[in-house]
Order: structure tokens, then C-alpha cells, then sequence
């Protein structure tokens, strides 16, 4: 029309502005006023209030209300035109003093104004307006209305899903939209069944559906779980044509997923002929949900072969494929790198992926980097940043970003708390963490079964025990994880004890499940208690039907019974496994390692690739570390050069330890100091302290003094580090540098604390340190080891002495 040199009129104007909102073309719409806005089309009420509905679909309120106040005249349309703007721009409170406005100009609300108000009412839950509302229609005669009557019920839905149905019910007249939106309400309350009889009832009053109503009923059977059912909505979506919709597509491969029959979603997905990102997207998390993490690599990569744009959603799955791969690390920064290329706003949605991948890696510095660059932060974003910097022991990092967070407007919720509890885990800890508890009750933060679950956590952790079973008792909620929670607490203490005792207790209160079974079996595990560790084996097996046949908890026993000695059980467990992953190998090949069997773990490393695992960091770590307690120095290096060049798996300070290791008892003394030396990460003190080892096990004294002040210089205040070099001096004749060593270590205060032995004898352990008489059986105990000793040496034993003379005894 503008082309033509064509002037528009005052019927052909609304139409046009009709057409600028629906495209969302503001500029054009925009123009279209500013040359009009001298014309007498500015005094026709149709012109005026096609602007009003211009500007309000396009998010420009303000505008509109410019337009609806210079209006020389206004009807009942002009007036409504402004309200539904309001609601759509979430304005809701203006709605209620234009409708007064509107009245006091002498206009009758009708239909679409009473739908714009129940709009309002239901987004800002202002339920006794809406039921006045109800009332003037019922006096009215509007509630005949069907829009009216679905406003209704969409309002009552919004807190009472049976004043919904009984409003659905009274409706002389009911579109197919009254009854999705029934549907959907149901649906939306979680009562799946009951949306399912009332599209049952819809078809037998012979109401046509939509496509809406196909995705209400479509998302019920996912819901259900009901496969046969969602076979028949699938086959009336073939009947009805709806099904070359991508929205319902898209609705129903999701719903196949969620049912757990990937074999069908795959079907459909290969099936249709055209598709969106969308329906891409939803194929590959349907694989990520299956842990077929390879079929969605291999999706993803299809999809930009064929030539799909993906979207910020892809890349959020696509993230979270990365936790669980082995070179996890470097697809998460490849993806990064793509979707900044690609342009992608860092968002809350994808920002937030990222730092969950980061924090997954482990990558702090990546975590800080990506929280900085998001556009906008959100409580997750918070919680996430917070929980990484706890759990890497930046306490005051994370408390600052804890600082930082009740700054700006972010309310902290109660999986902030248990975010910032995680970083309280000793004794020094504790003033902070009743401090903590104490924000919570001032800020009136709901403390839940987790929140309290982490309290509790907390407080045992920094020493309260009383404390902790007082929130624990006093939890009315408490579930099973509560209970997974107090045993590893204790676990982790080392608190055998009373691990056990929370155990018997749990077990006639809940159910266990295999997480409670690897949190008690980590305290046999760690004290090498076989017989507990053989009892739970057998309370296990006992309850199959309830705990199922667990992987990870079949993994856990290798893992025990490997620690307690016991490698033919381990061996056994193994064998027996209908399947394994990835943790199975690394156990096995750990246990093989602490049993110096190295052939046997190179040979399950090789089995394994057999089998088609590709192995991960650990495998090589626990691999590399057999390999340098069986003096298989070739074979470890060669394993090594493979994990970098064949799985392109790159070396973490735990790999170089091994190497390191490795070479030192090999005697290669020189290329272990090459090693480090060459290292592109920085060496920990770790990895020098096992070259100094390695120095004092072969009398090597050269530059042992240098390689001590580098680890001194990364761990000041531990006083185990003197001592080896101190051995290190003495084991070499020099007496006077080892004497000046423990001068030292005198000086600085500190004192390495006495080694500890233990043994458990009918569920109690009896530890010893060196020179211990403190046990009530010490003279029946030493006189049996001074028999032992006579018996040694009677049969030729001559103990190594060349250390353990040279340390004074206070730090023995």
C-alpha cells in the first residue's frame, strides 16, 4: 500500500495494525502512528483502538496508555483493548482502577472485560475479588458465556481444582476449550486419571479435541506410566491428523522416554519426515536419561551434519553428557567455546549448565569465570558457585560469595544454607555454623527435611553431637536420606560405632537402600573389619527383592573385600557380576594393585578394553599404581604414553605421582626430576615428597634439600615432611644435618602425631600407638609380641633400623 503511493482508511488502518502485532513488525507499526498522528484517523475510536491493541501485544505499555488518554472518544472495546493489555503486560493491579474508571464513565463490564479481571485475579491470587466476580456473573447472566465460564475455571484452578469442576459441570455451554482447560487442570494437580475420564466423557459427548487437548492427554499417560494407553492416544493422534503436528511429535516421543520404552521413541524420531531443533533435543535427552551417552554424542553430531541450528537447549544437554565422560573436561570447554562463537547469551538457563559441568570437573577457576560473564544470575547460579567453593575448602570464598548474594536481590533459600554448611567441616567451624542455623531462623527459611539433614551434618562434623540428634530426633519428616546422612557422617569420622548403632536403629524404622549399604560398608572398609563387612555381604543378600541387584553396591564389597585382604571374595563378586561398568574395573584393578598382583591388573585393564570400556583417570591411576608396586616399570610407562595419545586422556597430578613413583623405586632418580620438571600443571607437594621418598629409599642426598624446601614451601605446617627428610639424612650417615632437621621441627611447634594400629575383635576395635600401655590388656599384649620377636629372630629375621633409631621418640 505504501509501494502504491495508497493512503490507508480508517477500515483498512486496523487491519494493518492487526497484521504489525501479529508479526511483531513495530517499526512499521510505529511509523504507520507517527504519520497518522495529525490526521483526523487519530479521532476514529476503531483507529485508536487498534494502536491500543498494537502497542500492548508488543510489550510497549506505556505507548498504548499515551494512545488511550488522548483518545477523544472511547467505547467498550477501547476500554477493553487497555485492560487485556494490562494483564497481558502483567500490570494486574491497573486492571482493577480501569475497570472502576470504565464504570464511573458509564460502560457495563461484559464478557471480555469479567475474562481480562479473572485473568488478573488468578495470576495475583486475589481469590475473594474473582469469587465477587463469579457472583456478578451469575447475577448477569454472563456465566452462559463460555470464554467467562473457562476464565473461571482456570481461576478457581489456580487453588481449588473442585470449584473448577463443579463450575465445568454447571456451564449450559462448553467449548472444546473449556474442556482443556479442565483437563489440563487436572493434569496440572497431578490427578492423571482424572483428566484421562474426563477426555473419555469429552469424546462420548461427541466434543471434538484439538491438538491442545492431545498434548493435556499426551503428557496424563506420560504421568501415568501407562504404556498400552499411550499407545492409544499415539494411534488417535494418527486418526485425528495431529499427528504431523511437531508439537505433538515432540510430546509424544517424550512421553514414550518417560515411560521407558526408548526403543519406541527412537522409532518415532527415525519415522518423521521433517523435523525441528526441538524434536532433536528431546531425542538426545531421551538417550542422556538411558545413559547412552554415546547414541546422543552421535545424535548431536548428526544433527549439524544435516544441517540443524541448534540452540542453547542443545548445549545444556549436550553439558551435562560431559559429567559422565571420561574426557569430560575438554568437551565442556569445547562446548563453551562453540556457544560463545556461536553468540549464544550466557543466560541463567545455559550459565547455569555450564557452572553445574564446571563444578562436576572440578574447575573453580572456570566456575568464577563463567559466574562473571552471565548476563543475569538466579538463586542456582549462586547455590552452585557457593557449593564448589565449599567443597575445595575455599571457606572464605564462599562465604564471601554467600556475602555478595544477600547484597543483591537474590533471596537465598534453604539449598543456599545447605550449600555454605558444606564447607563446616571441623571443629573450627562451629561458631559459624550456629551462626548460619541462626539466619535461617531469623530469615524464616523453611528448614526442610534436606536443610535439616545438612544442619545435622554440620554439627556432627564440627564436634556437637548433641546438637545433631536433637534436630535429627526432632525431624517429623525424616526420611531415608536423613538416615543415609547421620551413618556417613559417622562413617566419615571414623565413628564405627556408632555408624553401626544408627544402622540397627534405621533398619526398624525405613527401609535401607544400596546408598545406606555403601555408607556403612565404607567403616568396614576403611578399618579393614572383615566379619561386619561379611555380615552386611549377608544382610544383602537376605533382602535381594528390597535392594535389588545393585551395582554400585556389588562394586562396594569388591572394594571391602579387596581392603580386608580377602581378594579370592573380590575375585569371586566380580566374576558373578550379569554386568559391570566402569567402577567395577577400577575396583577390581585397585585391588589387584594394593595385592601387588600387577600382572593380574594389567590383564583386567586389558579384559576390560575387551569388553569395549574405555577407561577413565582412575582406571589409569589405579593401573599405574599396581604397576609401580610390582616393579613393572616398562609396562607402567608404556601406559602411561597410551593414556595420553590413544585415549587422549590428560594427566592429572595423581597420574605424575604414579610416574614419579614409578621411576623413583626403579632408581631412575634423574628422569623422575624431569618428570616434574617438565610437567605443564604445578606439582603439588605430593609429587615432590614421593621424589624425596624415593631419594631417601636409594641414599640419594643430592639436591634433597632443594626438593624439601619446595615442598615445605607448599605444606608448612605438615610435620611429616621433616621427618622423611630428616630419615633421608640419616638413612646417608649425615648426622648433624639430620639433628639441625629436628631442631627445626622443634622450633616450629610441631609434632607429628603417633602412627596407629588396630585390630577388631567382636565388633570392638582395640587401636595401639607406639610405646602404648594404656590398654587394660598391655602385659599379656607386649609379652606376646616379645615372643614373636624371639621367634623372628630365631628363624633369621634382621629388622631395617636405619630410620627409626635416628627420630627422637616424641616424634615417633
Amino acid at each position: 500500500m505504501e509501494s502504491l503511493g495508497l493512503t490507508p482508511s480508517k477500515a483498512t488502518l486496523p487491519l494493518v495494525l492487526k497484521a504489525c502485532a501479529k508479526l511483531k513488525a513495530v517499526e512499521t507499526g510505529k511509523r504507520i502512528h507517527w504519520n497518522i498522528r495529525t490526521s483526523n484517523l487519530m479521532d476514529d475510536v476503531r483507529v485508536g483502538t487498534a494502536l491500543i491493541d498494537f502497542y500492548c501485544k508488543c510489550g510497549f505499555l506505556e505507548d498504548a496508555r499515551k494512545v488511550f488518554d488522548e483518545m477523544v472518544e472511547r467505547d467498550l472495546v477501547s476500554w477493553n483493548a487497555m485492560i487485556s493489555g494490562c494483564v497481558r503486560c502483567g500490570r494486574f493491579e491497573e486492571v482493577f482502577f480501569l475497570v472502576v474508571s470504565m464504570q464511573r464513565e458509564g460502560f457495563i463490564p461484559n464478557s471480555r472485560t469479567l475474562v481480562a479481571m479473572l485473568l488478573a485475579c488468578e495470576e495475583i491470587v486475589e481469590v475473594r475479588l474473582g469469587k465477587e466476580i463469579h457472583g456478578y456473573c451469575l447475577r448477569n447472566g454472563l456465566f452462559l458465556d463460555p470464554h467467562v465460564g473457562t476464565a473461571l475455571i482456570g481461576f478457581y484452578l489456580s487453588f481449588n481444582v473442585r470449584a473448577s469442576r463443579i463450575v465445568f459441570d454447571l456451564m449450559a455451554v462448553r467449548n472444546t476449550v473449556c474442556w482443556n482447560a479442565m483437563i489440563k487442570g487436572y493434569f496440572d494437580v497431578g490427578e492423571n486419571m482424572k483428566a484421562l475420564k474426563l477426555f473419555e466423557k469429552m469424546l462420548m459427548d461427541g466434543v471434538e479435541f484439538d491438538t491442545i487437548t492431545m498434548l493435556a492427554l499426551i503428557q496424563a499417560c506420560a504421568e501415568f506410566g501407562s504404556l498400552g494407553l499411550g499407545n492409544q492416544i499415539h494411534q488417535m493422534a494418527i486418526k485425528s491428523c495431529c499427528s504431523n503436528d511437531l508439537f505433538i511429535v515432540n510430546a509424544l516421543l517424550n512421553m514414550y522416554a518417560e515411560i521407558g520404552c526408548l526403543e519406541l521413541a527412537c522409532k518415532l524420531f527415525d519415522i518423521t519426515p521433517k523435523r525441528d531443533v526441538a524434536l532433536w533435543n528431546s531425542m538426545m535427552s531421551a538417550y542422556f536419561e538411558f545413559s547412552c551417552n554415546e547414541e546422543a554424542t552421535s545424535l548431536f553430531v548428526r544433527m549439524r551434519t544435516e544441517g540443524y541450528r541448534d540452540d542453547e537447549r542443545t548445549i545444556v544437554i549436550m553439558l551435562s553428557l560431559c559429567a559422565e565422560s571420561a574426557d569430560g573436561l575438554r568437551k565442556g570447554k569445547s562446548l563453551h567455546a562453540y556457544a560463545s562463537k556461536s553468540g549464544m547469551r550466557m543466560d541463567a538457563n545455559l550459565g547455569n549448565a555450564m557452572l553445574n559441568m564446571y563444578a562436576e570437573q572440578n574447575c573453580i577457576d572456570s566456575i568464577k569465570k563463567v559466574f562473571n560473564e552471565m548476563s543475569n544470575v538466579d538463586v542456582v547460579s549462586f547455590n552452585t558457585l557457593i557449593l564448589a567453593l565449599a567443597r575445595n575448602n575455599l571457606r572464605i570464598e564462599a562465604w564471601d560469595a554467600f556475602g555478595i548474594m544477600r547484597e543483591s536481590n537474590v533471596e537465598p533459600n534453604s539449598y543456599t544454607i545447605i550449600s555454605i554448611l558444606a564447607a563446616c567441616k571441623d571443629e573450627s567451624c562451629l561458631d559459624i555454623g550456629r551462626s548460619l542455623h541462626g539466619f535461617v531462623i531469623k530469615q524464616g527459611i523453611e528448614v526442610n527435611v534436606p536443610l535439616n539433614t545438612a544442619l545435622t551434618d554440620m554439627y556432627i562434623n564440627c564436634g556437637d553431637e548433641a546438637t545433631a540428634w536433637n534436630l535429627f530426633e526432632s525431624c517429623p519428616g525424616r526420611d531415608l536420606i536423613s538416615w543415609n546422612a547421620l551413618i556417613a557422617s559417622f562413617a566419615k569420622k571414623n565413628q564405627v560405632h556408632d555408624a553401626f548403632s544408627t544402622f540397627n536403629r534405621m533398619i526398624s524404622e525405613a527401609e535401607p537402600n544400596s546408598v545406606t549399604i555403601i555408607n556403612i560398608l565404607s567403616s568396614c572398609t576403611h578399618l579393614a573389619h572383615l566379619p561386619q563387612g561379611q555380615c552386611l555381604h549377608a544382610y544383602v543378600i537376605r533382602r535381594v527383592s528390597s535392594l535389588g541387584h545393585s551395582l554400585s553396591v556389588a562394586n562396594a564389597f569388591i572394594t571391602m573385600y579387596a581392603r580386608c585382604g580377602c581378594m579370592q571374595n573380590a575375585e569371586k563378586i566380580f566374576k558373578t557380576l550379569p554386568r559391570r561398568n566402569i567402577i567395577s574395573w577400577n575396583a577390581i584393578i585397585t585391588g589387584y594393585g594394593m595385592h601387588g598382583r600387577g600382572y593380574d591388573a594389567i590383564h583386567a585393564f586389558s579384559q576390560m578394553l575387551e569388553d569395549g570400556f574405555q577407561p577413565n583417570g582412575v582406571t589409569f591411576i589405579s593401573t599405574l599404581s599396581a604397576c609401580s608396586h610390582s616393579g613393572m616399570i616398562e609396562e607402567g610407562l608404556q601406559l602411561f604414553d597410551s593414556m595420553i595419545q590413544e585415549f587422549r586422556i590428560t594427566p592429572q597430578l595423581a597420574h605424575y605421582g604414579c610416574i614419579v613413583d614409578l621411576l623413583g623405586r626403579a632408581g631412575r632418580l634423574d628422569k623422575a626430576r624431569e618428570l616434574i620438571e617438565s610437567m605443564p600443571i604445578k606439582p603439588d607437594a605430593s609429587v615432590w615428597r614421593a621424589l624425596l621418598s624415593a631419594y631417601r629409599d636409594h641414599g640419594y642426598t643430592k639436591d634433597a634439600k632443594a626438593i624439601f624446601d619446595k615442598i615445605v614451601e607448599l605444606e608448612p605446617m605438615n610435620p611429616g615432611n621433616y621427618i622423611l627428610l630428616c630419615n633421608l639424612y640419616a638413612a646417608a650417615g649425615l648426622w648433624s644435618e639430620a639433628k639441625q632437621i629436628r631442631i627445626n621441627l622443634r622450633e616450629k611447634g610441631l609434632r607429628k602425631p603417633p602412627g596407629i594400629s588396630w585390630i577388631v575383635v567382636r565388633s570392638q576395635i582395640h587401636s595401639f600407638a607406639a610405646g602404648d600401655r594404656s590398654h587394660p590388656m598391655a602385659d599379656k599384649i607386649y609379652a606376646n609380641l616379645n615372643f614373636l620377636l624371639h621367634a623372628m629372630k630365631e628363624i633369621g629375621y634382621v629388622p631395617d633400623l636405619r630410620w627409626i633409631l635416628h627420630v627422637d621418640e616424641e616424634y615417633i
